[in-house]
């Protein structure tokens, strides 16, 4: 366990620089709303997208991939197998997969495949809103009840603040214990553990969950990241870029008078441009 915010934020530049020598090949396995932006965040932060998800190919692509990101958004029978094969083989090779649990809870389909990928695969890390990682955490009984998620929301009563991080901090905590995972539950205060070290992470900007595919471009940018490095260490890198990016992007669309079109595309511009030292010296996390 590290004790030291300043130990973990110190590898911060090692793990960028990682990403961008390696230049790992993302296979993203995603929903059609966000596969542009997805695929773009990844080629911002330095890695190269793929978004091969027939059933026909998806295992050869994972041969050759560096990391495999399952988005289930637009969950579909197809696009399942596709999940199902890519993820066995990527057990095989050894590749790192990145699960983003859009909308768990919400549905019978979405739950079992959930289940499924988890149970029957290593799994390097799961990126979500509070909600679906408490969802998870039931379905795994690490906790007895959940709130249901207003479609692929967060539900209100679980926004993640100063009065719940710490119980909130736990469960994410055990469940990333029992799944031997990192887990990320991103929010307006994001936590990220791998049950033996638990940070809370502060930054970002509220106009971040205004724009389709925030938390998808997330969860890609996360598997770019683990392609190269540490899965803890790679996603810290990921939330971190992330947030710094929504700051700077905020900040030309005030300056500038505009509005949610533009924020996105700020958002991708400065995720292009993150900066090793800036996130060192900016950013602000506190173990739990």
């Amino acid at each position: 366990m590290i004790n030291n915010e300043n130990e973990i934020l110190e590898k911060i530049p090692d793990t960028l620089n990682k990403v961008k020598e390696k230049n790992p090949l993302t296979q993203c396995i995603t929903n059609f709303v966000t596969v542009n932006d997805c695929a773009n965040s990844i080629l911002a932060i330095g890695a190269s997208p793929i978004m091969a998800d027939d059933p026909q190919e998806v295992a050869e692509i994972v041969n050759i991939a560096d990391a495999l990101v399952i988005n289930i958004g637009t969950v579909r029978k197809e696009q399942i197998e596709a999940m199902i094969i890519g993820s066995k083989q990527a057990n095989k090779t050894n590749t790192p997969i990145v699960i983003d649990p859009v909308g768990v809870g919400i549905s019978e389909i979405r739950n079992s495949t959930t289940v499924d990928l988890i149970k029957n695969n290593d799994i390097a890390a799961i990126r979500g809103n509070i909600t679906e990682i408490k969802t998870i955490s039931k379905l795994f009984n690490v906790i007895d009840e959940t709130n249901t998620a207003k479609g692929v929301d967060v539900c209100d009563d679980d926004i993640i603040s100063e009065e719940n991080i710490k119980a909130n901090g736990e469960i994410i905590a055990k469940t990333a214990e029992k799944l031997n995972t990192v887990i990320l539950a991103s929010g307006p205060i994001d936590i990220l553990s791998d049950g033996k070290t638990t940070v809370a992470i502060y930054g970002g900007d509220e106009m971040m969950p205004l724009i389709t595919g925030s938390g998808c471009m997330l969860s890609s940018i996360v598997g770019g990241c683990v392609g190269a490095a540490d899965s803890f260490d790679g996603t810290l890198l990921a939330i971190l870029a992330m947030n710094k990016a929504g700051e700077k992007a905020r900040a030309k669309v005030d300056e500038n008078d505009l509005g949610t079109g533009s924020f996105r595309t700020f958002l991708i511009d400065a995720l292009y441009k993150t900066d090793a030292e800036e996130l060192v010296n900016e950013s602000k996390i506190r173990i739990l």
